[in-house]
């Protein structure tokens, strides 16, 4: 037992290191192109990295606490504080990813009758707009954390000496609050049901374009050399970038579906390292994303490297 707890904190180590490199990484790449210059799917982009980031920092700070007491002794409120910012990162990555898949099916329908004209997000304020509604319905759904019972009377099991629990969502069944119930399942709806049916959805339909693109006959004829390999190496970032967004979405559907299989069909209590397949499962996706989004819309190129 010992020894799989030291490799699975080393495990837990590399796994965070990983994604902080990345969406470390990633945020520069964005930002040294100045703000006043980027495009809406940056900005989102930014909003992941940024979300991603600050769950993976506050979720190890939570994780030592619980897992090391005699390092740091929190108080009731410091334990609520730091959960309420781990939800808040948790559901920000969430909402921005469905953000992301939205924008980009909307950017691929009707793209050939479109042309060069602008969808709605394609406007920086639009973009900033529909941002700033994603963090205050993460903040929302994070506030119910400083209400919620940690636990009952005979709960001893759910708070170790520390006075953190592992999970905020845990009681006993013989006294479990109705409100945590009720915002378990809210959560879980909320953050994890919708977001996978929507994600689901929008990746089916932006396969179903790209397939549909690929079937389209285009007349090249009257097109200058020049034009037509502009337009051929636009098309082909555009499709690179898709394909990243669809590979992230496949990630994010993976991981998530399995949170929620385990979130309703497992009892923490029964299950020793559920803590830790938390944590992979919940980290995976905030740790990997930003490098699939960064090579896939060449972000992540050996030149951005160097000038860092």
């Amino acid at each position: 037992m010992a020894d799989s707890s030291i490799n699975l904190l080393g495990l837990r180590i590399c796994i965070s290191g990983i994604g902080l490199v990345g969406n470390v990484f990633l945020i520069l790449s964005i930002i040294q192109t100045k703000l006043s210059r980027v495009k809406s799917f940056e900005l989102f982009l930014l909003g992941l990295a940024a979300a991603n980031l600050e769950e993976i920092v506050i979720l190890n700070i939570y994780d030592a606490i619980i897992h090391w007491p005699s390092a740091a002794t929190a108080s009731t409120w410091s334990c609520r504080l730091l959960k309420f910012l781990t939800v808040f990162g948790e559901a920000s990555s969430i909402l921005f990813t469905v953000l992301i898949c939205i924008f980009r099916y909307h950017k691929l329908r009707d793209a050939n009758r479109r042309v060069n004209l602008p969808i709605y997000l394609d406007s920086i304020r639009s973009a900033w707009l529909v941002s700033g509604v994603c963090v205050m319905l993460s903040m929302l759904l994070s506030v119910p954390i400083f209400v919620i019972s940690l636990q009952g009377p005979a709960e001893n099991i759910t708070v170790n000496i520390s006075g953190c629990p592992p999970d905020f969502f845990r009681c006993s069944e013989d006294h479990c609050p109705i409100f945590n119930r009720i915002y378990k399942y809210l959560f879980i709806l909320a953050c994890n049901l919708l977001p996978l049916i929507i994600i689901t959805v929008s990746s089916c339909l932006i396969i179903a374009v790209l397939l549909s693109q690929r079937k389209t006959v285009k007349p090249v004829a009257c097109v200058s050399g020049s034009e037509q390999f502009g337009k051929k190496s636009k098309g082909l970032r555009i499709q690179r970038s898709t394909i990243a967004v669809l590979a992230a979405m496949a990630l994010f559907q993976v991981d998530w579906t399995l949170f929620v299989v385990l979130q309703l069909t497992v009892n923490p209590t029964d299950f020793p390292f559920w803590a830790e397949m938390e944590f992979f499962i919940s980290t995976s996706y905030t740790s990997t994303s930003p490098y699939v989004y960064g090579i896939g819309n060449n972000l992540f190129s050996l030149k951005n490297f160097i000038k860092k």
